[in-house]
């Protein structure tokens, strides 16, 4: 069942799937509690260890966890003011779609098959599938690498009650050139393949709350106002990579965001024209923050 998974895989273009253990995840348990002691933890994580290592406390039953990889990857644009994993539409949208038809495909081939489908925001760590499922081996700045595509890939996983035989991880790390830690606009990768998220500019357009003064000066480092890439871009094994054969990837392309026109829309009219876009969910008001931080403008509106 397994080759036929992969096949059925290959025609949506998925050239990336494996198969991780059913757990629970010991050996990433202290990890992640060293993350909890040293406070380098967002927030957005789930908050139970226990559903944070067990997938059978999220779908009981779970045998295996089948991971897939999705390249995002389209070039580089200068003009860009946004983070290239938002050009195109939504990625939680796309691989949501794509998993699902891989386990309906099962559910229709397996009797009594029992899923469950995550992308990004589900309880279990998607980067550490994918290195048990053997897709990829991590980079200093935490990131999941891959031959063809670099570390420019979403990860979804499907919880399911079939005991597909697990797939080794890859026996190798990065080129540990430490590229990523020099550049880091926030020094938020730290040398040791953990990162502190406070200090991520990623996550700092992300953050609802006030800036303080240490965010601010990140966050002005470059023009992103939503996102960074500079870990990636950096990062040796991202140089002459594939681009990525999703179509979905490669339509809808949108790489700014216009600061005149998110100030004249209303709130209502912004989700209504990004509603499909991976930056909506935190709405104008943070993006315009970011863009008024970022180029020095005066708020008028106290934000």
């Amino acid at each position: 069942m397994k080759d036929r998974l992969k096949e059925f895989c290959k025609s949506l273009k998925i050239e990336y799937v494996g198969i991780a253990p059913q757990g629970p995840y010991y050996d990433f348990e202290k990890i992640w509690k060293n993350q909890i002691e040293k406070g380098h933890i967002c927030g957005f994580e789930e908050k139970d260890i226990q559903k944070r290592i067990d997938p059978n406390l999220t779908l009981p039953g779970t045998k295996s966890v089948i991971v897939c990889l999705f390249p995002y990857f389209v070039g580089h644009r200068e003009e860009a003011n946004i983070s290239k994993y938002t050009f195109a539409r939504d990625y939680h949208l796309i691989i949501k779609e794509k998993l699902e038809l891989v386990a309906q495909f099962l559910k229709s081939n397996i009797e009594g098959f029992e899923y469950k489908t995550f992308t990004d925001t589900g309880p279990l760590s998607d980067r550490y599938l994918a290195h048990k499922a053997g897709l990829g081996f991590f980079g200093i700045n935490g990131h999941i690498i891959t031959y063809k595509y670099g570390s420019y890939v979403f990860i979804g996983y499907i919880l399911n009650n079939y005991p597909f035989p697990p797939d080794e991880p890859q026996d190798r790390t990065c080129y540990q050139c430490f590229s990523c830690v020099k550049n880091c606009p926030g020094s938020a990768v730290l040398g040791d393949f953990t990162i502190n998220p406070l200090r991520c500019k990623s996550f700092i357009t992300q953050k609802k709350q006030n800036l303080d003064e240490r965010d601010i000066e990140i966050l002005k480092k470059h023009k992103l106002i939503w996102g960074c890439d500079v870990c990636q871009d950096v990062c040796p094994h991202n140089k002459k990579v594939h681009e990525t054969v999703l179509d979905d990837f490669r339509e809808s392309l949108s790489f700014y965001i216009d600061y005149e026109e998110l100030k004249e829309i209303s709130n209502k009219e912004f989700l209504k024209r990004y509603k499909d876009r991976a930056y909506s969910w935190r709405g104008k008001a943070i993006l315009v923050r970011n863009y008024e931080i970022i180029n020095e403008i005066k708020s008028q509106d106290g934000l």
